[in-house]
């Protein structure tokens, strides 16, 4: 099958069934992550990092300037996860961290590019699939890259599209459990192109955000075949 009508089908599969994808986050991001996930389909259930609550661990980004953060981030990993998923300074920070506890920062000035060794690194020793997001967003299971091309410049305008694709994500790989890289990246692809198709009605980061949004919803098998685009890069 081609990808994207693979994409299309995995679109379809998220809206018929609605997987329910419970959301860690912060308070600046819950808005935009549950309208994106109500968007595609599946209903958010929410909790919030709080000291007083163990079953939500914090889920901060992995800066090993922070030493509290990375090791929250560090105590995530080793529940095993399916997928990680952070710009390119994170996953630089948390792969390092993971095989040296005491890493020192990592600027934030690194294309997605810059990472993927780092991804690869960090999916072969935590056995995830690791996500970069980044102009193209790099998805590697430890031996193949898949590369993500869709998307605009203006969506890192907006605060939490990161942590609404993630979310996209785990709805993906919920309908599509035995092939995660691949669900990872239609998942990626197709908010990009959401993205994308918001840009052309959008005036500026305000009006993308409601335009996001509202051609996530819209999407139809014709666009998202014709304009998915997702390359094998190993």
């Amino acid at each position: 099958m081609e990808r994207g009508a693979a994409a299309w089908a995995l679109l379809e599969r998220v809206r018929r069934s609605a997987p329910l994808v419970h959301c860690i986050t912060n308070l600046v991001s819950m808005d935009l992550v549950a309208n994106a996930l109500l968007a595609a389909g599946p209903p958010p259930p929410w909790s919030t990092p709080s000291a007083r609550s163990p079953s939500s661990p914090p889920a901060p980004p992995p800066s090993s300037s922070t030493s509290f953060r990375m090791d929250a981030c560090l105590g995530l990993l080793a529940l095993r996860p399916t997928v990680v998923r952070g710009n390119p300074s994170e996953i630089i920070a948390l792969a390092s961290a993971s095989r040296i506890r005491d890493a020192k920062g990592v600027d934030s000035s690194h294309e997605s590019i810059d990472a993927v060794e780092a991804a690869k690194s960090l999916a072969l020793s935590s056995g995830a699939v690791v996500a970069v997001s980044g102009a193209i967003d790099f998805i590697t299971d430890g031996q193949n890259v898949i590369g993500a091309h869709n998307g605009v410049p203006m969506m890192q305008k907006i605060t939490a599209t990161g942590c609404a694709v993630t979310a996209l994500i785990a709805a993906f790989v919920a309908v599509d459990p035995t092939n995660t890289l691949e669900a990872t990246a239609c998942a990626l692809s197709i908010f990009g192109l959401a993205g994308e198709l918001g840009m052309e009605m959008a005036k500026g980061p305000a009006s993308l955000r409601m335009h996001l949004i509202d051609s996530l919803y819209g999407l139809d098998e014709k666009t998202v075949a014709s304009r998915v685009k997702i390359l094998q890069h190993s």
